[in-house]
């Protein structure tokens, strides 16, 4: 039984992503940051913009893939082999939608 173990992992990932896409404090939102900082935010320069940007693509792209792995284990049967072994277009359509899902709530948490 996959998805007996898994489900409550991916509720926790879930409850997770939900938590943190709450809006920041007024302190935050007006960009107020702590002193001894490695990068102030929001970036006052073009490498400090380059920076931020990669770092949050790739923590966003990790994000993502742990959901895709998470809802995976979630299902009872293997995504990879029903897309790409048997065709299932109709699997394809709901992971990708799952996928668009998360990545909506990763970039409201990151922003």
């Amino acid at each position: 039984m996959k998805s007996r173990r898994a489900m409550p992992v991916l509720f926790l990932f879930l409850s997770f992503l939900v938590a943190v896409s709450h809006p920041a404090t007024a302190q935050e939102a007006a960009g107020a940051t702590t002193g001894g900082s490695f990068m102030a935010w929001p970036p006052k320069t073009f490498l400090q913009a380059i920076l931020g940007s990669v770092a949050f693509g790739l923590v966003g792209i990790v994000l993502a893939i742990t959901g895709f792995k998470l809802f995976d284990a979630a299902v009872p049967f293997s995504l990879e082999k029903e897309i790409c072994e048997k065709g299932n277009i109709a699997v394809a359509i709901v992971s990708a939608a799952m996928i668009l899902g998360i990545c909506l709530i990763i970039s409201k948490a990151m922003s």
